[in-house]
C-alpha cells in the first residue's frame, strides 16, 4: 500500500446489551489516527457491495445475524482476499430458555468464517493475558497483562486458529444453558488468526462495555462497564489489527 492512496473501511458497530455508542466512538478514533483511511459505518451487513470494495472490515456486534445472501457476500469478500477484525461478541448469537441464555449454532458458515463460535461465559471478572507468539507482528514486544470487569468468553473452535493471546479460566457459566462448557480447558484464545480463502480474519473477544441503559429489557439500569476498553494494551491490540487490516 503506498502513501497517500485511499483505504477504504467498512464498521459495523452494533451490539445488543453492550454500549455500541462508545465501541463505535473509539473505534472510530482509531481509525482516524490514519489520514489515508476512509471509513463508512452501519448498523449491518446489508450494503454488502461495499463491503467487497472496502480493504479491512471491522465489527463489533452481538446477535446480529447475516442474513443468507449477506454470508455469502462476506464468504466472497474474505475468498477475494479481504481482511476482517471481528471483536468481542461478533461470533455471538443468542436465544433466552427459562431465563438463561442459550447460544445455538444458528449460522453454522458464519461462524466459520469466523473460526469460532461463542457459547458461554462466566460473570465479569479479572484474568491474565499471555502472549502466546512474541514474535508476530500484532503482539511483538508485548507483555502478559491483565484486564479487569471483562468478559471471560467460552468459543468453540471453527477450523484453524494461530492464537496470539491467551489466558486460564475455569468458572462455570451459571447464566447459561450450557454452563460447564470449556471449563475443562487448560486455557482458551483470546485473539488469534484464522485463514479463509484467500483472506483472513482476526478475532479479539476481549472489549466489553456497557452503558447503564444497555441491558434492558433484562435490567433496567446497570454500572457503567468498560472492561478491556481500561487498558492502554487493548487500545494498541486494536491500533496493531488496523494496521495489520490495512497495510
Amino acid at each position: 500500500m503506498t502513501k497517500d492512496q485511499k483505504i477504504d473501511v467498512y464498521l459495523v458497530c452494533n451490539a445488543k446489551y453492550h454500549d455500541t455508542n462508545f465501541a463505535r466512538l473509539e473505534l472510530l478514533k482509531l481509525l482516524a489516527e490514519d489520514d489515508d483511511i476512509h471509513s463508512r459505518v452501519a448498523e449491518n451487513f446489508s450494503d454488502i457491495e461495499a463491503i467487497k470494495d472496502s480493504r479491512l472490515l471491522i465489527t463489533y456486534t452481538c446477535d446480529l445475524r447475516p442474513s443468507e445472501n449477506e454470508q455469502r457476500g462476506l464468504a466472497d469478500f474474505l475468498n477475494a482476499g479481504g481482511r476482517w477484525f471481528a471483536l468481542h461478541a461478533t461470533n455471538a448469537l443468542l436465544e433466552f430458555v427459562d431465563g438463561k441464555a442459550d447460544t445455538p449454532d444458528l449460522a453454522p458458515g458464519f461462524m466459520d468464517m469466523l473460526g469460532s463460535r461463542f457459547v458461554a461465559h462466566p460473570p465479569n471478572t479479572s484474568f491474565m493475558v499471555r502472549v502466546t507468539d512474541v514474535e508476530h507482528e500484532l503482539t511483538r514486544e508485548l507483555s502478559d497483562f491483565e484486564v479487569h470487569n471483562e468478559e471471560p468468553y467460552y468459543c468453540e473452535p471453527r477450523g484453524e486458529q494461530s492464537v496470539l493471546l491467551e489466558a486460564a479460566y475455569h468458572q462455570p457459566s451459571t447464566g447459561y444453558v450450557q454452563s460447564d462448557y470449556g471449563t475443562d480447558r487448560d486455557s482458551q484464545p483470546q485473539m488469534y488468526l484464522h485463514p479463509y480463502g484467500e483472506g483472513e480474519v482476526l478475532y479479539l473477544s476481549l472489549g466489553h462495555c456497557t452503558g447503564k441503559h444497555d441491558m434492558k429489557p433484562l435490567a433496567d439500569i446497570v454500572p457503567v462497564v468498560r472492561g478491556s476498553w481500561d487498558n492502554p494494551v487493548y487500545y494498541e491490540l486494536l491500533r496493531r489489527g488496523i494496521r495489520w487490516g490495512t497495510s
